[in-house]
């Protein structure tokens, strides 16, 4: 596909892309009891056992990557500026899916659309616009966002 030269959303992308390390093992302790949401409950002192947070986020380590959000477009979808996305180029991406995408030459993420054979990359955010994907859009699907990471306020 060739461009045409539309930009998607000035000052929307992503910003930075790294690999995924996973040859590396951290363990955390993990608590042995759920935490309430809600009121507090007694505690329980004690730790069941320790995560790997690589063994719980990363399903296809060769084929999984880190992306830094920059823009406001997702954030009704929960994805904020300066957010880490773990996106896995082995998974198909399908209608609905949250996607890493290059669209003339820029990485972005947005909601993918496949309705009638037509593609739309759509914003999680009623300030941004959807952007068509024609035969003409320089347009590739990078992978599918599979968490977001942020930090909680």
């Amino acid at each position: 596909m060739q461009s045409k030269g539309v930009p998607i959303v000035p000052g929307e992308a992503v910003s930075a892309v790294y690999t995924a390390a996973v040859d590396s093992v951290l363990l955390r302790p993990l608590v042995g009891s759920c935490i309430q949401a809600g009121f507090p409950s007694p505690a329980q002192d004690y730790i069941e056992h320790s995560l790997d947070l690589n063994e719980h986020l990363i399903s296809h380590p060769v084929a999984t990557f880190f992306v830094r959000v920059q823009g406001l477009s997702m954030v009704n979808a929960g994805i904020f500026p300066d957010d880490i996305l773990i996106v896995d180029r082995s998974l198909e991406p399908r209608h609905n899916s949250i996607i890493i995408a290059a669209v003339d030459g820029e990485l972005t993420v947005k909601r993918l659309s496949i309705q009638a054979g037509c593609w739309q990359l759509l914003p999680e955010n009623p300030e941004f616009s959807a952007f068509d994907i024609t035969e003409d859009t320089d347009f590739s699907v990078w992978g599918v966002v599979t968490y977001a990471i942020h930090r909680a306020v």
